[in-house]
């Protein structure tokens, strides 16, 4: 039997940019096929901040599998059994929000690693494999090298110990959620300011010291998107269903209405 692929790793591997399309209110498979069309490596299945359920994202990650697209799913802040069930359904990785020490990315590893990384426990017939028979060893080996595990970095904290988080071994990727960044900063919004080019400059150099790949979420500014792609990220989050779907209705109705 292949070896099942992550194909947002793959991506980051080859040194391209590995683009990413938050989902918080689609709930079917459509999605995965959909996004997988349009040119995105991986989807960003948000519990964290959308309603969706474990069962619907196990739904949209096994059609992601399918397709060739990698399920990758935000949950609340230390929500390891969430985490841990959403990998059993389909996930190719884990976003894990507001990581501001070494501690905790370390504590992210063992829950979400299997042994001899981590502690997580194995089940048998996973939708990675097609939910075909295979040797646990084999499983563990594989899904160990293939999944992302990312750490987001959300405070004047986070940053601060950056380097630290990095140097974690297993953490994959460093990303910055830019907006809560700036809200933690006092300069919501401003996602240009110096402090958070700063911040920007810190991730990456983190990454690069440590062989990781970093992130960015949050940011919807095509020129500020091509400014932090000039400084090194790679990882990139593309925007949401929420958001594209609204601006892509309001320009079709203003124009509709300019016709008359």
């Amino acid at each position: 039997m292949d070896q099942p692929r992550n194909p947002a790793r793959a991506r980051l591997a080859q040194g391209g940019l590995a683009l990413g399309m938050g989902v918080r209110f689609a709930r079917t498979a459509e999605i995965a096929r959909m996004m997988r069309a349009a040119g995105f490596d991986w989807l960003f299945i948000d519990l964290e901040h959308g309603p969706g359920t474990l069962e619907s994202t196990a739904q949209m990650s096994c059609a992601a599998l399918d397709a060739g697209i990698a399920p990758l799913i935000r949950v609340p802040h230390g929500q390891f059994a969430m985490a841990t069930r959403a990998l059993d359904g389909g996930g190719w990785g884990i976003v894990m929000p507001h990581v501001d020490t070494a501690d905790e990315a370390r504590g992210l590893v063992d829950q979400l690693k299997y042994p001899p990384l981590g502690h997580r426990s194995i089940v048998g017939g996973l939708p990675h494999y097609g939910f075909a028979g295979v040797k646990a060893s084999e499983a563990a080996a594989t899904l160990n090298a293939e999944m992302l595990i990312v750490a987001m970095v959300e405070t004047p904290t986070a940053i601060a110990n950056v380097d630290a988080i990095a140097a974690v071994p297993g953490i994959d990727v460093v990303m910055i959620g830019t907006n809560d960044l700036a809200l933690e900063m006092g300069i919501a919004g401003d996602l240009g300011h110096a402090r958070i080019v700063d911040a920007y400059r810190a991730v990456v150099a983190a990454c690069a010291k440590h062989k990781k790949w970093p992130g960015m979420g949050g940011v919807g500014d095509l020129e500020l998107v091509r400014r932090y792609i000039g400084l090194g990220m790679r990882f990139i989050l593309g925007g949401n269903d929420t958001n594209i779907l609204a601006q892509a209705s309001a320009d079709r109705a203003k124009a509709l209405r300019g016709l008359l």
